[in-house]
């Protein structure tokens, strides 16, 4: 009696069915696993601005882009740079050994620049679906293992023939501690999925902005 009224996270724990544990245990660990993804985004998200910034800064400096991009390379650590290096590449190579530009320059510098985008976009929304299939499932996971645990509750009940209160409410909140696992892992996946998928887009749609001003300034070349 002494055990059944100790109603401490862990007793629950404890006493609960071995499929409600493992239920609870699933929710933990995907808990966890947002939470890691969650913190990792932060931090990448946070150095991509950080990026942006100081290129923005250097792009924008007046001094010329040729020079920037011996300077940087063509296989640079930042991701607006290696957006601006995918331009300068096909940029380069469009270039005959007499100084003439191959015909179709403009096209294969937006689509080179484009791929660039493409692949740092695809790298920033990576670990996303994460928080998405967590935030929908993981109530009803814990759904699942409330009514489990219900059920054993009221077979239990149905053995003893009591149904005193202090009987059955072990059970049920044993039972209900996995839905409450369930939201405590979802919400906040939910939350911060939105969250980052809006910085995400964010981010990306400065590197697209970029692309097009890198590209207005490069036509303007072309046509003169």
């Amino acid at each position: 009696m002494e055990a059944a009224s100790d109603y401490t996270m862990w007793a629950l724990f404890a006493r609960a069915t071995i499929t409600v544990k493992f239920v609870m245990i699933l929710l933990v660990l995907a808990s966890v696993w947002c939470w890691a993804v969650i913190i990792d985004k932060w931090i990448q998200y946070r150095k991509a601005r950080a990026e942006a910034r100081i290129f923005d800064d250097q792009f924008w400096s007046g001094n010329p882009l040729d020079e920037l991009f011996d300077r940087i390379g063509t296989s640079p650590d930042g991701r607006s740079e290696r957006i601006f290096a995918a331009g300068m590449m096909e940029w380069r190579r469009s270039h005959r050994q007499d100084g003439g530009l191959i015909a179709g320059a403009q096209a294969r510098i937006d689509r080179s620049m484009d791929v660039a985008i493409a692949k740092e976009a695809e790298q920033l929304k990576k670990g996303l679906p994460i928080l998405a299939t967590v935030g929908s499932t993981a109530p009803f996971v814990g759904l699942f293992g409330t009514v489990w645990g219900i059920m054993n509750a009221f077979i239990e009940i149905a053995e003893q023939q009591n149904t005193n209160l202090a009987v059955v409410a072990p059970g049920i909140a044993e039972a209900l501690l996995a839905t409450g696992l369930g939201l405590l892992a979802a919400i906040p996946a939910v939350i911060f999925y939105n969250k980052l998928s809006s910085d995400s887009d964010a981010i990306v749609g400065g590197y697209e902005a970029f692309a097009d001003e890198f590209a207005t300034i490069l036509s303007r070349q072309l046509d003169s």
